[in-house]
């Protein structure tokens, strides 16, 4: 806990001066809460036993001198609340850009593990709590500590007694919570978990609205969400049941501690033992020391909330990469595209069965290799070795000769165009999509790019051409449409090896048609990967490889393949 509190502090660095600066102003205003009593004292025991115009003259001098206090008072409150959450947002938003920065770090097989909804609450609910904790705890801490101590420094000057009675009750407050400190802070982590489990379902839902409309499945979803709502019901019950237990327990205590003050001071007035002027004082400092009791009561309730944020922050900041930049990696510029497996296997971490075993395999550049098999023999999992989405188990995969392991990871996935069945597009224009291939792209190129892929047409019929917002993942687009700006990206892209990953088999014939067009006349020239269900469109392939579970059973042009009368001739037959 020491080594992860020393972390959390380390966000207070970069606006250290707005911190202290928040702290002073934290300081001051406690200073002047203590001091008003104490004005208050002095007018009902000094200045009412003077004459009526030397005390009226005091009274007004005083309460010209405690409106400035108030001012003062009103101008550190308005600096803590403002500049004080400026500060917390700041580190907010540090926090969100470096948990976003490690999403984009980590590797396939991490995502392949998580749901979206559980990584969306930790970017966001999370990283607030933390935030706010940052922000006032310090600040209430400070105050709180300023208050009680100097509460009871003047408060025993006043009298012992008096002060012994009412710090009494401190010991037992504090027992009281941390006995449900440590049931509080179990019981905010299970909220963190069930609201994550309904961020997940909401996402999924939301995602698949049209497949839940489709089958007309609404209610079926509505129960699905109805018990994940439930369990965050429960934990939301469970945690509720111990703030009720410490909030009320904790208020009856000052209360409590207020009625015995008032009892023992009346009954210490009636024997002369104490002047009515020190326990007006007294009942007004035990206001100024119980609020800050009733700060720190809130300040571990904010505490748990943002702590237990944090150890889900840190929890995830904590899942390494999978794939990384060896500490040799070199960049590559110039590429031929010579392609070579050498004796690879494969298997994933979470799956002992091997994907792929001791494939050897020779492309030579501006080859189009096309890859058949049954679902599961491994075609994508042998492309995605190329950009190194996973790493070999066993041998190299190599590109002129260089194992892709010893090249910098963005500059080998700079020379590599992917063309996949399930076309990602992002919410924006026609424009902002295609140019995703290569940021810095002039207008023109994107036009140029989009007229490669056969889709500048169908763009141009579009209400607003290029500038056209496509909705989420496109969904304003034909299947045809969104894979010809699929296309369009990896033509700006301009890369000199391909994968195209099934780019054609959702497609109907006319779509298909258009779609071949612009994908052959991507690869010209280019070393080229197709993965194809339907034969028919890899027909002109330089080398065809049929994948099974034993690894590459049969390599050879289409007419070679149909000769021997093997795996492929009869996969083409059935078609």
């Amino acid at each position: 806990m020491r080594q992860t509190l020393k972390k959390l502090a380390s966000y207070y660095r970069p606006y250290l001066p707005l911190f202290l600066a928040d702290m002073f102003f934290a300081i001051l205003g406690a200073a002047v809460t203590l001091v008003i009593p104490l004005i208050v004292r002095y007018i009902t025991n000094e200045v009412l036993a003077l004459d009526s115009e030397e005390a009226l003259n005091k009274i007004m001098s005083l309460g010209i001198l405690m409106l400035a206090l108030v001012a003062v008072e009103f101008i550190c409150n308005y600096f803590i609340t403002n500049f004080g959450h400026v500060m917390g947002a700041k580190i907010e938003y540090d926090m969100r850009a470096e948990i976003f920065a490690h999403y984009q770090r980590l590797s396939f097989s991490f995502f392949n593990n998580q749901k979206v909804g559980q990584l969306l609450s930790r970017i966001t609910s999370d990283l607030f709590d933390i935030s706010e904790l940052l922000h006032h705890g310090p600040e209430d801490l400070l105050i709180s500590l300023i208050k009680i101590v100097g509460s009871f420094v003047i408060l025993i000057q006043i009298d012992t007694r008096l002060t012994l009675i009412a710090f009494a009750f401190v010991p037992v407050m504090l027992l009281y919570a941390a006995y449900f400190n440590t049931r509080m802070k179990r019981a905010f982590k299970r909220n963190r978990e069930k609201i994550a489990d309904v961020n997940s379902q909401i996402e999924d839902n939301l995602s698949g609205i049209r497949v839940v409309k489709s089958f007309a499945n609404e209610d079926m979803e509505m129960d699905k969400f109805a018990e994940g709502n439930r369990g965050f019901l429960a934990a939301k019950k469970n945690s509720y049941f111990y703030m009720a237990g410490y909030h009320s327990g904790l208020n009856a205590l000052t209360t409590m501690i207020t009625i015995a003050v008032l009892i023992a001071g009346a009954a210490m007035i009636t024997d002369g033992r104490v002047d009515v002027a020190d326990l007006v004082t007294f009942l007004l400092y035990i206001n100024t020391f119980t609020e800050p009791v009733k700060k720190l009561i809130n300040f571990t309730e904010q505490f748990q909330n943002g702590y237990t944020g944090y150890e889900r922050f840190r929890e995830m900041m904590a899942v390494l990469p999978d794939i990384e930049d060896s500490p040799d990696a070199v960049e590559i510029a110039e590429v031929k595209g010579d392609i070579s497996f050498e004796n690879v296997s494969f298997h994933y971490e979470e799956n002992t069965e091997t994907v792929l075993q001791h494939i050897s395999l020779e492309v030579k550049a501006g080859d189009y290799v096309a890859l058949v098999g049954s679902s599961g023999a491994g075609k994508s999992t042998l492309c995605n070795l190329i950009p190194r989405f996973y790493d070999v188990t066993e041998g190299a995969v190599k590109i002129d000769g260089m194992d892709v392991r010893k090249i910098a990871l963005k500059s080998l996935r700079s020379q590599i165009g992917i063309v996949q069945q399930d076309v990602y597009l992002f919410v924006g224009t026609v424009l902002d999509n295609i140019r995703y291939g290569k940021p810095d792209a002039s207008r023109e190129e994107i036009i140029k790019a989009a007229k490669n892929a056969n889709a500048h047409e169908f763009i141009m019929s579009l209400p607003d051409g290029y500038d056209t917002d496509i909705g989420q993942r496109g969904v304003k687009l034909s299947g045809g449409q969104k894979q010809r700006l699929s296309i369009a990206r990896v033509f700006l892209k301009n890369p000199p090896i391909l994968i195209f990953d099934e780019a054609t088999s959702s497609l109907d014939n006319e779509s298909e048609k258009v779609v071949q067009e612009s994908l052959e006349k991507l690869a010209k020239d280019r070393t080229t990967f197709v993965i194809a269900h339907r034969l028919s469109t890899i027909r002109n392939a330089r080398k065809i490889l049929v994948l099974t579970d034993s690894g590459i059973e049969e390599e050879g042009t289409h007419e070679e393949l149909l000769e021997k009368n093997g795996i492929y001739a009869k996969l083409y037959h059935i078609q």
